[in-house]
């Protein structure tokens, strides 16, 4: 275990928006959802990069080669305060020629329940629930 500690800012730009940045200079614009992704919804983004980031991972060291990959998350929040999220749906879309069923499901399952460390502090207090689609290249996720 690291006793690095992460550090971000987060800086007002005005009315209710904010901009948050890290230690490299990378940044998120956040505030009221009509413009701009909300904290909660960062939470959701935060989700779907780190078990895309895994997945992608395992996937090329298996040699997979995907021409495509989209990660889809929702979230339903408790009615009352703090109104933190209670069921999580995650769906992967992955486009390649020769994907396996099994490679997918491997990767996945190792990103949620070793690997993405947001999915699984996330999982303390909602329920996550997953599925995916292979598709082919060109093809379209509905």
């Amino acid at each position: 275990m690291t006793d690095e500690w992460k550090e971000v800012s987060a800086t007002w730009k005005g009315g209710l928006s904010f901009i948050g940045e890290n230690a490299k200079g990378g940044t998120v614009q956040m505030g009221p959802v009509d413009k701009n992704i909300g904290p909660m919804q960062l939470i959701l983004v935060g989700l779907a990069g780190c078990t895309g980031i895994d997945i992608v991972t395992i996937l090329q060291k298996k040699k997979v080669t995907l021409t495509d990959f989209k990660v889809n998350v929702r979230g339903k929040r408790a009615e009352s305060p703090p109104m933190v999220y209670t069921d999580i749906e995650v769906e992967y879309l992955l486009w390649g020629d020769d994907l396996k069923p099994k490679d997918v499901e491997q990767a996945i399952e190792l990103s949620e329940q070793k690997y993405c460390s947001v999915s699984i502090m996330i999982s303390k207090t909602a329920k996550i629930l997953s599925h995916y689609k292979i598709l082919k290249p060109g093809e379209t996720e509905a």
